[in-house]
């Protein structure tokens, strides 16, 4: 009798059953993993943000807090790209969420208020909350990611 080398038909398919039930237990905790860590990232770049825009409003202070992104990016180091934080955080993106700086409303020409915000592009893909915050260096959460407003900010109960 000659003796095969190799392995049967039903071996191969419980080795890929196996394989299939790990893949199945492991992935939805790597996507969790994922998240969690977009929305660390998230909260840094918020923190850096809100950072800069404190550095900036000392660096110009007849400007205030800076209007957008492109004035506290990458330049010349004066009030108009005031060259505090790096390319990528001007881009508005990054690790799966929408950076955004507004500044508020002039008072007697210097913007008082501001208000940062870190959106997922995608809900429950690259991230579960929304980061956020104003001149008072807080940041704040949304657990919906699906809105933080100054009114938001200044007490409303969906903010967890």
């Amino acid at each position: 009798m000659k003796r095969q080398k190799g392995f049967s038909l039903i071996e191969l398919l419980i080795v890929v059953a196996i394989i299939l039930i790990i893949a199945a237990i492991s992935i939805p905790n790597l996507l969790k993993a994922r998240i969690s860590a977009n929305e660390s990232s998230a909260v840094g770049s918020v923190r850096t943000l809100t950072t800069a825009n404190v550095q900036y409003a000392a660096q110009c202070p007849t400007n205030g807090f800076p209007a957008g992104l492109a004035n506290i990016g990458p330049g010349a180091g004066d009030c108009a790209a005031a060259g505090i934080i790096d390319g990528v955080l001007v881009t508005g993106v990054k690790n799966g969420y929408t950076m955004t700086d507004v500044g508020g409303s002039p008072v007697n020409g210097t913007k008082t208020t501001y208000l940062i915000t870190a959106k997922p592009l995608r809900v429950g893909t690259t991230g579960q909350r929304m980061f956020c915050s104003i001149q008072d260096g807080v940041i704040h959460y949304n657990g919906t990611g699906a809105g933080c407003s100054p009114l938001a900010i200044g007490g409303d109960p969906a903010l967890e």
